[in-house]
C-alpha cells in the first residue's frame, strides 16, 4: 500500500491539487451503503455522497443488477445512426419528471458538458433567428457551472477560476448575487441589478443561466425561489433564454424532484448531470423545449455537438435503474428526515467564533466560515474520526446520501462540529 500510495503521490494529479505538494491521498478499498472502506480496514461514513452523485450509497444491488444485464448486451455503441433501447428507455422516464415544456433530450458526457451544450445550443438558436449579436450570457456571481471552458466564463469571476484565464474566456455579464435568503421573506429589490443589465444588454444576451434556489460549489447559497420567478419573467420579457443548471440540484436534493420546483417555472434549457446515474457512471443531459429544437433545426440547421460516448449503453441502464429506484421510494420523506437533522446537528456550530453562517436545505448542510478552512489536517480529524468530509474555501457541508440513517448523520454532524472547535473556529 505505501508503494500504491508513493506513487499516487508521485504521478497522479488530483482535482484542486498541486502536482508537487498535493493534499494527502486516502486509499479506498471498498464501499457499500453510506460507508467507505479505507485500505487499513477502517470505516468511514460518507457525507459528500461522492461529491453529490451516490444518492442511494455504495453497492446498490438493484444498480448493480441493472449494470450487470446490460453489460451482457453491450457496453457501448456509437449514437450516432444509432440508437438504443437503454436510452430510450432513459429519454421517457426523463420526460415524465422534468417540467413539461421540454421535450427534447441531448446525452451526454458530464455536467460541465451539458452547460457548454446548453450554451451552444442558446448560440445556435440566435444565430438561426438571425440574431448573431445575441452571443453573450448574464448570470449572477457566486454561481458554478463547471471546469470546462464556456462553463468556466459564467462561473464567479472571484470565487471561480475565472481570474486565471482573463483575456481568454469569453467576457460575459455577473448581477449581483441574489441577496434574498430561501428561509427570509422576498424583497423584489434584490432584482434591480439583474433587471438592470438584462435591459441594459438584451440586445447582445443569449441567454440567463442560473443555479435555480441553490447555488452549488460556488457558495453553498440558498436564495428565495421568488427571485427565480422573477428572472424568467424578466427573460420572456426581453427575449432571452433561461438556462438552469440542475446538476447538483437535481434528483431530490433540495426536497423537490427538481428545484426549479420551488418557484413553479420552467427553463429553456436545462442541465442534469451528478446524481443522474446514482453515481456509477458520467452521464449527463441537456434537455430543450420545442421552441429552442425547432429554433436551431429550422432550414436544415443541425446542432453542431457529438461526444463519443453520448447516450453510453451502460450509463443509460444505470440512470434508469437510478431513476426508478428513486421514485419508487418515499424520497420525500427521506429528504426532510435529513434536513431536520442537519439543521439540528450543525446548529451547536453558531456559536464557534470563526463561524459566519449555518444553513440548512433538503439534504444539503452547510457552515460558512470567516476564514478558509485548511483542508489537510480538517480532514485528516475527520477520518480519525471515522467520517469523510471535504470541505473548500470557507465552505464546510455536508451532502449524504439519501439512505443514510438517522445515527449515521448525527455522527458525522457531531463530527463536523468537533473539527471546527479542533482547528479552532
Amino acid at each position: 500500500m505505501n508503494d500504491l500510495l508513493e506513487f499516487d503521490r508521485a504521478h497522479l494529479w488530483h482535482p484542486y491539487t498541486s502536482a508537487l505538494k498535493p493534499l494527502r491521498a486516502y486509499p479506498i478499498a471498498g464501499a457499500a451503503g453510506v460507508r467507505l472502506r479505507l485500505a487499513d480496514g477502517r470505516e468511514l461514513i460518507d457525507g459528500m455522497s461522492s461529491w453529490w452523485c451516490a444518492i442511494h450509497g455504495y453497492n446498490q444491488p438493484a444498480l448493480n443488477a441493472a449494470l450487470e444485464k446490460q453489460l451482457g448486451n453491450m457496453a457501448h455503441v456509437m449514437f450516432g445512426g444509432i440508437t438504443h433501447e437503454p436510452a430510450v428507455t432513459l429519454a421517457k422516464r426523463l420526460l415524465d419528471i422534468v417540467p413539461r415544456s421540454l421535450r427534447h433530450i441531448f446525452f451526454c458526457d458530464s455536467g460541465s458538458v451539458s452547460v457548454e451544450v446548453a450554451i451552444k445550443m442558446a448560440l445556435q438558436y440566435w444565430q438561426a433567428a438571425g440574431r448573431p449579436r445575441k452571443k453573450r450570457l448574464l448570470t449572477v456571481r457566486g454561481g458554478y457551472h463547471g471546469d470546462t471552458f464556456a462553463a468556466m466564463s459564467v462561473c464567479d469571476p472571484v470565487t471561480g477560476m475565472h481570474h486565471l484565464f482573463r483575456g481568454v474566456l469569453p467576457k460575459q455579464l455577473f448581477a449581483e448575487r441574489p441577496s434574498c435568503r430561501f428561509d427570509a421573506p422576498f424583497d423584489p429589490a434584490c432584482l434591480d441589478d439583474f433587471r438592470r443589465l438584462i435591459v441594459k444588454h438584451e440586445g447582445e444576451v443569449a441567454a440567463v443561466i442560473l443555479e435555480p434556489v441553490v447555488q452549488g460549489a460556488g457558495g453553498m447559497w440558498f436564495y428565495h425561489p421568488a427571485y427565480l420567478s422573477g428572472v424568467r419573467e424578466l427573460c420572456d420579457c426581453h427575449q432571452v433564454l433561461l438556462i438552469l443548471d440542475e446538476i447538483a440540484t437535481g434528483f431530490g436534493r433540495t426536497g423537490k424532484l427538481f428545484a426549479c420546483e420551488w418557484a413553479g417555472i420552467s427553463p429553456d434549457i436545462l442541465c442534469l448531470g451528478k446524481a443522474l446515474t446514482g453515481g456509477y457512471l458520467t452521464l449527463a443531459a441537456t434537455l430543450a423545449t420545442s421552441k429552442v429544437a425547432e429554433g436551431i433545426s429550422s432550414a436544415g440547421g443541425v446542432f453542431m455537438h457529438g461526444p463519443t460516448f453520448m447516450a453510453n449503453p451502460l450509463a443509460c441502464a444505470a440512470a434508469n435503474a437510478n431513476i426508478d429506484l428513486l421514485l419508487c421510494e418515499d424520497w420525500p420523506v427521506k429528504i426532510r428526515r435529513i434536513e431536520e437533522g442537519l439543521k439540528a446537528g450543525l446548529e451547536p456550530a453558531r456559536s464557534l467564533a470563526g463561524v459566519a453562517d449555518v444553513r440548512g436545505l433538503g439534504a444539503i448542510g452547510v457552515v460558512e466560515m470567516k476564514e478558509a478552512v485548511d483542508v489537510e489536517p480538517f480532514q485528516a480529524f475527520c477520518v480519525d474520526h471515522g467520517v469523510w468530509i471535504r470541505p473548500f474555501g470557507r465552505l464546510v457541508y455536508l451532502m449524504p446520501p439519501y439512505i443514510i440513517g438517522g445515527d449515521d448523520l448525527g455522527r458525522l454532524c457531531e463530527v463536523m462540529v468537533a473539527a471546527l472547535q479542533q482547528a479552532g473556529a
